[in-house]
This record gives structure tokens, sequence and C-alpha cells, in this order.
């Protein structure tokens, strides 16, 4: 059994919302990685970005991602920021070093979940669809390239896909078969970049 399951993902893509309730069906501890930057950081990543720049801020969360998945105790599940994809050594730590779901939505339906959001620093501008356009291009193939297994999100339960993301980890032999949990509410998103 691996020691750290990653979910990779656009924004809004429900990173932290399927780690916390896969963590719990594993009986595994979440980190959101963005949850530790923002620790370690002293401020929220939004405000850091804004200070900062987000060269910077890439700085702190290829440190971050370095030594998550570098974890050897417990099983984890990690929830990684969207952007984490971006530097080179972040993917071959991802890869090389966890089993990575990557939670695939597509534009619009990430639009209809974060129209009204004000925490994600790269979705404060003025077209936030057209900017979730660009973030796709830029980032899908990335994660595709990252993830070892893929699941759509579409219009799910979160216990949906918790027990899609089990069943492909079951038949890889990556964990023990377990029964499914209820279909739970709505899937609407998480909370950061």
């Amino acid at each position: 059994m691996p020691s750290v399951v990653a979910l990779v993902g656009l924004p809004g893509g429900g990173k932290s919302t399927v780690g916390r309730q896969l963590a719990k069906r594993l009986s595994a501890r979440f980190i959101d990685s963005d949850t530790v930057l923002e620790e370690r950081l002293g401020m929220p990543i939004r405000a850091y970005f804004e200070q900062f720049g987000e060269a910077a801020f890439r700085d702190h969360e290829e440190a971050v991602i370095d030594e998550l998945t570098a974890h050897t105790g417990g099983l984890i599940v990690l929830a990684t920021g969207g952007g984490a994809v971006l530097r080179p050594n972040n993917r071959r730590h991802l890869k090389d070093r966890t089993t990575v779901v990557y939670l695939r939505s597509t534009p619009d339906e990430l639009y209809r979940r974060l129209r009204h959001d004000t925490q994600r620093p790269l979705l404060q501008v003025a077209d936030p669809l057209a900017k979730l356009r660009e973030l796709y291009q830029q980032r899908h193939p990335l994660y595709e390239e990252t993830a070892h297994y893929s699941v759509d999100t579409g219009r799910p339960s979160v216990g949906t896909l918790v027990n899609m993301i089990l069943m492909q980890l079951e038949m890889a032999g990556l964990v023990p078969a377990m029964r499914p949990s209820g279909g739970g509410a709505p899937f609407n998103g998480g909370a950061s970049e």
C-alpha cells in the first residue's frame, strides 16, 4: 500500500473535499498542502501572492511538496494546490513517490462552482471562466502526465467520487477491498488554489 495518495486537479476540483472523505474511508491522515503552506508563510496564500508574487509562492510550494511526498509513516491523503504540477520537481516527486489521482473537471463545471469565490488568487480577474479555460489548457496535460489514475468529477456526489477512487485503488491492488459508502451530498467544489 502506498504511504501517500495525492490528489491533483484544477482549483475547485474537489481535492480537499474529496480528500477528507477519502482519508476517512482509508483510516488515513488528511493533509492539504495549501493549509501547510499558509501555516508556514504565516498568511493566506492570496495575501502572499499579492505581496511576493507567484514565483516566490511556487518556491515554498515546491519545498512543501518535496517534504510531504517523502512521507514514510502511516498512510496520508494529500490534497495539492491546483498549480503544484507546474514545477517539474513537483510532478516527479508526486509521480515517483505517491499514488496520484487526477480529479478531472471541465472549466465550465468549475466556473459554476467557483463563480462567487473570492479566495483563489488566480481567479480574481475580470473573466474567471476564460481564466479557468486558460488554466485547463496549461495544466490538464501536466495533470495527465503526473497521474496514475483519473476520475471525472462531473456531477457525482462526494461519496460517489470517493467510491470511484477507492475502486481504482482496489483494482490496482493498492488498497484492500472496501464496502462502498452512501452517495452523500452533491459535490460543490473546495476551498483554495
